[in-house]
């Protein structure tokens, strides 16, 4: 027995076990138990019957005064006494062999018989007294009932006297050989339970590595983007300010937005030294070498699905542009759910669709923000049909008149393998780039982005990797990016 009380177990253990042997003792002693009270309970009865028998005894004989035996008589009593003390043996083991036995049990019947064949003998000497005279007849009658009943109250006071020593003489066949000790604590096993939770703790934190790796099969590394054939041209780690922006938002409009995260400013504007904005501007620096010989100066960028950052990019990208002294145009194409009039404090009433739709003109669209050089044009009222309205040749016009006032015009389109609204904006964008975001996109889902916009005649010339986190598995990476404080 094992518990927190070392003296309550050893009495615990020390009781069950002198319980055990009392109860032990108390059945080899059962037997003896109930011969002895049945044999009290006949006692008094048969002091009762002696006496009366001797009482009609001494009337009878004081009647007649003395009547003398004869010898045939006193061997027919001695014969009666022996019948019935026999007799009175049989009933006494009936009286037991009930208890454990049917009638119809071998033992059972072979006491009857043996009762019966007393019987019979009983009543053959019976028929022998009574050829005696009359006067010998009762006196033989009544000296018989005294001395029968005085061997049969003899006889069962000696069984009383006998099953009282029997049943205190009775010890019962087990012993106790050791009384409960204290052998020291057996449990808890401390270095057991130490060694096994150890292995435990390894065993889930590999299992839960392994899970999460399996989950998350997007791209950790610009060389998984690179060895597809697609060159990288930044790549943008996840910015703690930028979240923040984007949860005021998601907790503020949680209800109508269904939870997107909407940026409410400009990250360029409120933190130019965040190491995000730095990586975007090695990306203006990049895009400005690559487009300086190109048709246009109109950079679309695009993602292969939701919630990967391009609205966050387009942004930033644009207003460092404009802290360069470039005249930037910023353009939200993305007519379905755009929402970069947010990040400038706007409403998106009065933009792109609406112009499209040949509602409003294309100077009554275009939006001045707070940073210098930057212009914003945004969705407009939401239409039902968004990609039929970037196909007309409104579209080519207005960008025409815009390529003459802008030095680069940025395009934020929805998602491609979504819906194909990005293809049509490519085909008149000189540059195209894909965001992808850092554990969320697989190589293959870019891959298939990319396919999709060059089957529709738009060339890709590279990937962002945006939200890219410091983490074991990227910064062996020789991509990754450094962060320096300059005050």
């Amino acid at each position: 027995m094992t518990g927190p009380d070392p003296q309550e177990i050893v009495r615990s253990l020390d009781a069950v076990a002198d319980t055990f042997l009392t109860q032990n003792v108390e059945r080899q002693s059962a037997q003896a138990e109930q011969s002895l009270a049945f044999l009290e309970e006949q006692t008094p009865e048969l002091r009762s019957q002696l006496t009366a028998a001797e009482e009609r005894l001494n009337s009878y004989r004081a009647e007649l005064d003395s009547v003398d035996l004869s010898s045939e008589a006193q061997a027919a009593v001695q014969r009666y006494i022996d019948i019935e003390r026999r007799i009175n043996e049989l009933e006494f083991q009936e009286a037991e062999m009930a208890q454990r036995y049917t009638h119809s049990h071998p033992s059972y019947r072979t006491l009857l018989r043996q009762k019966r064949h007393l019987q019979n003998e009983k009543s053959q000497l019976n028929d022998r007294v009574n050829e005696l005279p009359a006067a010998q007849q009762e006196v033989l009658r009544l000296t018989r009932d005294v001395e029968v009943t005085q061997a049969i109250y003899i006889n069962v006071l000696n069984k009383v006297q006998e099953l009282q020593v029997a049943k205190a003489g009775t010890i019962g066949n087990i012993r106790i050989i050791d009384r409960a000790e204290i052998r020291g604590m057996v449990a808890p096993q401390r270095s057991r339970i130490t060694v096994l939770a150890t292995l435990l703790g390894l065993t889930l934190a590999v299992g839960l590595v392994l899970l999460r790796a399996l989950f998350k099969r997007g791209v950790e590394t610009p060389d998984q983007i690179e060895s597809a054939g697609m060159p990288v041209y930044a790549t943008i780690p996840l910015s703690n300010q930028q979240q923040r922006l984007a949860r005021r938002v998601k907790r503020w409009k949680n209800k109508r937005n269904s939870g997107r995260d909407i940026m409410v400013g400009v990250l360029a504007e409120r933190d130019p030294t965040d190491s995000a904005v730095e990586a975007i501007r090695g990306l203006r620096t990049s895009l400005h070498f690559a487009m300086l010989e190109g048709r246009n100066h109109r950079l679309m960028i695009s993602g292969p699905s939701p919630g990967v950052g391009k609205s966050f990019v387009s942004i930033n990208l644009a207003a460092v542009a404009a802290q360069a002294g470039m005249k930037v145009l910023l353009i939200d194409a993305d007519l379905r759910k755009g929402h970069i009039h947010h990040a400038f404090r706007m409403r998106g009433e009065q933009g792109l669709a609406d112009y499209l739709a040949k509602q409003l003109e294309l100077d009554d669209i275009i939006k001045e923000t707070s940073i210098d050089n930057l212009s914003f044009i945004p969705r407009g009222r939401v239409p039902p049909n968004p990609s039929e309205l970037l196909m007309q040749p409104r579209f080519v016009e207005g960008l025409l008149q815009l390529d003459k006032r802008y030095d680069l015009i940025i395009f934020d389109t929805p998602p491609v393998l979504a819906v194909t609204d990005g293809c049509v904006v490519g085909k008149h964008c000189e540059t195209s780039l894909l965001v992808a975001r850092f554990e969320k996109n697989p190589v293959r889902e870019i891959q298939a982005a990319k396919r999709r916009l060059e089957s529709n005649g738009v060339d890709v010339q590279g990937v962002i990797l945006n939200a890219l986190e410091r983490k074991a598995s990227t910064a062996a990476s020789h991509y990754g990016y450094y962060q320096y404080n300059y005050r």
